[in-house]
């Protein structure tokens, strides 16, 4: 049962999540998106976990996996924005045993620090410690592999971000969320999930495709040791050793991937960022975050990377919808979250059914596309 609320002249939104489960596979799934500061959309239904048919409520909670790196880098900006850090400050200026001068903060918050993975052996206990995975790469040498230069930081680029804002403001990344951005807004978003939340949270569930697009398997870690350390050490999404669904995982702060929340939370966040950044952000320290600092190929993970401080910026994909301004975060499996500046847009698409046969995911690509075309309509 699909539930929720759209506003006059977006009824063409709620058709297209309609169509997701009648026609696209859908599980279960929210979505939610912001004009002006006010709702338009918000829309939730499927099955938040299929074994017990648990239905997708209203209150339900995602995991949203790299979703949770566009939140990582707008603490980031509040910190700039603040005159607590630069970009061009050398890392080692906060966090004196990272050493390493020559990686900046703004190599940090847009994958070129060259430390996109974990060399030495881990654990999946171990990526629920933020301090020791921190510890780790405040000791790790940039990886020399030419491919490092412009490379995805799948997990260290939370807990690299994660570590500047606890050394230059003393609380963790996910508490200063809590404190300066979930609790202002009065959002329901985590880095490191409250035991009392769990119950409302899904069970992730890999579709059959997934894996099919990403060379992911034991023997391409053999072969390729870049590979193996961004997503080997441990394998992230062994299927037979899926552990992002377990308390442990949610109860940590992993920066880079583990936010939990709802989706019109995350949209609500972005709704004031397409809006200039009020109450969280000066206009100014907001479109410094949208400036691009890296742009180009990274070979490893075949892509066009195109980022400015922290978020991905829009390329000929238009993984972000159809505006060109776009800027956001998606995650593993599809989730999909960003504004739209020249429109006042801020959107975010949570499912719990994992995907990666097709790029761009055709659900949030009809929902962005129905949510574009109402708005532009709106707009005359």
């Amino acid at each position: 049962m699909l539930e929720g609320y759209v506003a006059p002249g977006y009824e063409a939104v709620r058709d297209a999540f309609e169509r997701n489960f009648a026609e696209r596979g859908e599980l279960g799934a929210a979505f939610a998106a912001f004009r002006g500061g006010e709702p338009v959309v918000d829309l939730w239904g499927g099955v938040a976990d299929s074994a017990s048919g648990r239905p997708w409520r209203e209150d339900t909670l995602q995991l949203i996996y790299s979703g949770t790196k566009g939140l990582v880098a707008l603490a980031v900006l509040m910190l700039i924005d603040r005159g607590k850090v630069r970009l061009d400050d050398p890392v080692n200026r906060h966090w004196p045993e990272f050493g390493k001068p020559e990686i900046l903060v703004r190599h940090i918050v847009s994958h070129t620090a060259r430390l996109p993975g974990i060399d030495t052996p881990v654990t999946t206990a171990d990526l629920t410690d933020n301090r020791r995975m921190a510890a780790i790469l405040a000791a790790q040498a940039p990886n020399p592999d030419p491919r490092a230069a412009l490379c995805y930081h799948a997990l260290t680029y939370g807990w690299l971000c994660g570590e500047l804002v606890r050394q230059v403001d003393g609380r963790s990344v996910g508490k200063f969320f809590e404190d300066e951005v979930a609790g202002p807004l009065g959002v329901e978003f985590w880095i490191g999930l409250p035991e009392a939340q769990e119950p409302r949270v899904t069970t992730l569930e890999l579709a059959p495709d997934w894996g099919l697009k990403a060379p992911r398997g034991p023997e391409d870690f053999a072969r390729d040791p870049l590979l193996r350390s961004v997503w080997g050490n441990p394998p992230i999404f062994d299927r037979a050793a899926f552990f992002w669904n377990d308390r442990a995982l949610h109860a940590a702060e992993m920066p880079g991937a583990n936010g939990i929340g709802a989706a019109r939370g995350v949209a609500k966040i972005y709704g004031c960022l397409a809006t200039g950044g009020s109450p969280l952000l000066s206009t100014e320290t907001l479109a410094l975050g949208r400036t691009v600092l890296a742009d180009g190929w990274d070979a490893l993970h075949e892509d066009r990377r195109r980022v400015g401080v922290g978020f991905n910026l829009q390329t000929e994909t238009m993984n972000y919808g159809p505006a060109e301004d776009a800027f956001g975060h998606g995650g593993a499996g599809g989730s999909n979250h960003g504004a739209w500046p020249e429109l006042g847009v801020g959107w975010s698409y949570a499912m719990n059914l994992m995907r990666d046969g097709e790029r761009p995911d055709p659900r949030p690509k009809a929902l962005l596309e129905a949510l574009h075309a109402a708005t532009l309509r709106e707009a005359k």
